[in-house]
């Protein structure tokens, strides 16, 4: 007889978030941001807007001594790169305030999304190399790291696995991942209008 082994606090924020981030999958293929290099943009300016509102975790010292390689996870200049490659004139986007390092268990929730994006950029690089782009040109963002998506991502959620959490922290933890994706919807929405 086996026992069933407890899951991970990382795989009981995947299983809480579940329902949310299918539902913004299918919205953003709904929205068809592969189709074009002027929809592509419409893409990456919501993404330009998700991650310069959470440019303040990646500068916080916290988190970076829990996520020693936190920088380098930031896709912010690969993002702006990519969007001056393509020279059209994104949408405007109404900018979200800053993500601040409030606690812990927030900020984590809300690194895990974009996080968890850079693990499913697979996918989406393969559509934009329909429309011409590359990991040099216009979809630098959606590249794997160089040890590998898989890895890089086990790296961190292995330092979500690790972190000192109560279960009221974890419950933060998860309403923010929440917040995070509804966030990127909403803008996703607003670039698409």
């Amino acid at each position: 007889m086996t026992i069933p082994l407890t899951p991970t606090r990382s795989q009981r924020l995947k299983a809480a978030t579940a329902t949310i981030h299918d539902t913004l999958d299918q919205r953003i293929m709904a929205l068809d941001p592969f189709s074009s290099p002027q929809r592509y943009v419409r893409f990456l300016r919501a993404q330009q807007a998700f991650h310069a509102a959470l440019a303040p975790l990646y500068a916080a010292p916290q988190l970076r001594a829990l996520i020693p390689d936190l920088d380098e996870r930031d896709r912010s200049a690969a993002i702006a790169a990519d969007l001056a490659d393509l020279n059209v004139p994104p949408p405007p986007v109404a900018e979200v305030a800053a993500v601040e390092p409030v606690d812990l268990s927030t900020s984590l929730g809300w690194l895990y999304v974009a996080e968890g994006s850079s693990l499913g950029a697979a996918f989406l690089l393969k559509a934009a190399q329909r429309i011409g782009l590359t990991i040099d040109h216009g979809a630098r963002h959606l590249a794997g790291h160089p040890e590998g998506r898989a890895a890089h991502w086990r790296r961190f959620t292995a330092q979500i696995d690790a972190a000192q959490m109560t279960p009221e922290e974890e419950d933060r933890m998860i309403a923010a991942a929440r917040d995070a994706f509804a966030c990127f919807r909403s803008l996703a929405d607003a670039a698409f209008a």
